[in-house]
């Protein structure tokens, strides 16, 4: 697969992935308003498991370092 059709793919389970998380937040949060939603998901990014360390939760990975 090209590369470009790669980056597009990792792009497109981005987006789809942050559409399902604002909408469990929105389930949960449904009074909440689009900018507290948008905050939220803010918050969770800079918090989630392993974000201190750009990394996700597990072990690192050396394979770039």
């Amino acid at each position: 697969m090209q590369v470009a059709k790669r980056f597009r793919l990792a792009l497109d389970m981005y987006e789809f992935g942050e559409r399902m998380a604002r909408s469990a937040l929105r389930r949960r949060h449904p009074d909440a308003s689009e900018e507290q939603i948008t905050q939220m998901l803010r918050d969770w990014r800079r918090a989630r498991p392993g974000a201190p360390s750009g990394d996700a939760a597990g072990r690192p990975s050396r394979r770039f370092g």
